[in-house]
């Protein structure tokens, strides 16, 4: 029998393929006796070398997909597979004690794991505990007969369904065969969404519980445009949706047609369509969706994608190639934001409380200067092959703006001394994200080239609503007369000092949003590339005087979220 969940329509699209489970499997055993030790020894032996073939084709696919650099993780656990010392310790385990593999395996690597964790003033040795867990793990599924999910193997068209997408699980999806996914938990502008958009397939997020309705290779839909999944559909469903599938593609075919075309309203005034990035890869979505700019390069993902903080080097290489790939058309870099959810295995994060209002984005640069001077330098010697703008995140105080900037300068002129070759033309302006920020802008508006808003941290800081929670995602409300009001303030803080504002949230690509932002004077719009057309083909429809008195009304007579929308309907039918 079909079964229908519904949750939270993240990324346009349709999707109909095979479930595949992106979920932790039961890998729990009992401690057993065993008589015949000789057999359970070669049972062990089978399940290392299962081990050893599946990690070759998981690093052969790695480097494919994420590079060598990467892959190299899949070699240290190699190593641990075919260490002597660990095997022999297992095998004795099982012969000398008679116990069953999994047993015999989990005590030998309890005790090399604790050897490893103890080695305090040894990262290197520390960072092998976690190797032996990955490893045993791995075996263990071998000898349970159970599979271990990776997404980097898939080779077939599935949709993946998880608890969660992390930011790495989603940079290993590959487009061809990941047709859409579905996960339990998150918002439309949880990581995973604003992913599945930027890979341009179908997502729906917030399902609650899409994992255990679904099992392994059953046959489901994912309508990202209502945000509707079916499970087991029958032949009557399966038609119905490629039907819906084909009138999308239909509609986005008549978007394509503005690819080469401006952004400008019905009464000819011309707005800059931006795409967020998240890597150079993302160029070709920039390009083939038409965007006008990068308003939002997020270079955190250089961070999390390495085993190491990333050179100079290899920094300038990655914002050169964006740069490059974007010709005259300019480039928002926000520097490194990494905390909240974002975290490094190799930068040493507090355990927080509430880590989206601890440790986090410009306030670890500027305690850990070396990282932050590293960064700068590098997007100062790409600056030369484009138009680049730096922008900085979670700035809260003006103070932090002139520390931040004060080290950029400061790099800028060691590099002009050493004969490099900097851009004359680069603008520093801030993100907006903390209401502090937004009731200030007025101050900052004074020292800033431009501000970017960013309304999905913005909005969760305003209602003091974690965006990632399911209990209060009532109060993520992107229309509310309030951040409206915030809004509003920005953009006309920086209009009185001569300067420009854009936004780089996700509301910036919402269709209810578009024709108040306009109203309010937005003079950039940044969002996920596959938003851009559809938006484009919006905006021809709307004229600005009509928008301003849209969002004046909006403002100041509207009392809730709810009237705002229906005034932005009531507006744009």
């Amino acid at each position: 029998m079909v079964e229908k969940l519904t949750g939270i329509a993240a990324s346009d699209g349709i999707a109909i393929a095979k479930a595949y489970m992106l979920v932790e499997p039961d890998l729990s055993f009992t401690k057993e006796s065993v008589e015949d030790s000789e057999s359970e020894v070669a049972r062990l032996q089978e399940a290392i070398s299962n081990a050893k073939d599946e990690l070759e084709s998981i690093r052969a696919n790695a480097v494919k997909t994420l590079g060598e650099e990467a892959a190299q993780v899949f070699d240290a656990h190699a190593m641990v597979l075919s260490d002597p010392e660990l095997i022999q310790t297992i095998e004795s385990n099982i012969k000398d004690n008679k116990v069953n593999a999994e047993s015999a395996l989990q005590e030998a690597t309890d005790m090399f794991i604790g050897i490893f964790e103890a080695m305090e003033d040894n990262p290197y040795m520390q960072e092998r505990a976690a190797d032996i867990r990955d490893v045993r793990k791995r075996v263990i599924s071998h000898l349970l007969g159970v599979k271990l999910p990776n997404p980097s193997t898939i080779d077939e068209e599935v949709v993946i369904i998880a608890h969660d997408l992390t930011p790495s699980d989603t940079a290993q999806l590959n487009r061809d065969y990941v047709k859409g996914f579905v996960t339990d938990i998150g918002g439309r502008t949880s990581h995973s969404a604003i992913m599945a958009r930027s890979l341009e397939i179908p997502a729906i997020v917030g399902s609650k519980n899409i994992t255990s309705s679904v099992k392994n290779d059953e046959m489901v839909i994912v309508d990202g445009l209502e945000g509707d999944v079916l499970i087991q559909p029958d032949e009557n469903d399966v038609q119905k949706y490629e039907q819906k599938a084909k009138t999308f593609a239909d509609q986005r075919a008549e978007w394509d047609k503005l690819k080469n075309e401006e952004t400008v309203t019905a009464d000819g005034k011309h707005v800059e369509l931006a795409a967020n990035i998240g890597t150079p890869k993302d160029l070709d979505g920039v390009n083939n969706n038409g965007a006008e700019a990068v308003g939002l390069y997020r270079t955190e993902f250089l961070y999390m994608d390495s085993n190491e903080f990333p050179t100079e080097e290899d920094q300038f290489q990655a914002y050169k190639a964006v740069l490059e790939g974007m010709g005259d058309r300019p480039v928002v870099v926000r520097t490194m934001d990494i905390g909240g959810d974002k975290e490094l295995p190799y930068l040493d994060l507090p355990k927080e409380m509430n880590p989206f209002l601890g440790y986090r984005a410009i306030r670890i640069c500027l305690a850990e200067p070396d990282m932050f001077r590293t960064q700068l330098r590098a997007l100062l010697r790409a600056s030369a092959y484009g138009t680049l703008r730096i922008m900085f995140p979670m700035i809260a105080t003006l103070k932090e703006f002139r520390e931040a900037k004060a080290m950029l300068m400061e790099e800028k002129e060691k590099l002009v001394n050493e004969g490099v070759e900097v851009s004359e033309d680069l603008q520093i302006g801030i993100m907006i994200e903390i209401p502090a920020a937004a009731v200030l802008a007025d101050k900052f508006a004074k020292e800033v080239d431009f501000f970017s808003i960013g309304t999905n941290d913005l909005i969760q800081y305003t209602m003091a609503a974690d965006r990632m929670n399911q209990q209060v995602s009532y109060l993520y409300q992107p229309y509310n007369p309030s951040i409206l009001r915030l809004v509003k303030n920005v953009i006309d803080a920086a209009h009185h000092e001569g300067k420009w504002a854009g936004m780089c949230g996700e509301m910036a690509g919402d269709q209810t949003a578009v024709p108040l932002l306009l109203g309010l004077g937005l003079d950039e719009f940044s969002m996920s590339a596959s938003s851009i057309l559809k938006t484009r083909s919006l905006m021809k429809r709307l004229s600005t005087k009509d928008m301003a008195e849209l969002a004046d009304k909006a403002i100041n007579e509207c009392d809730t979220a709810d009237e705002v929308v229906a005034l932005v309907e009531e507006y744009t039918k």
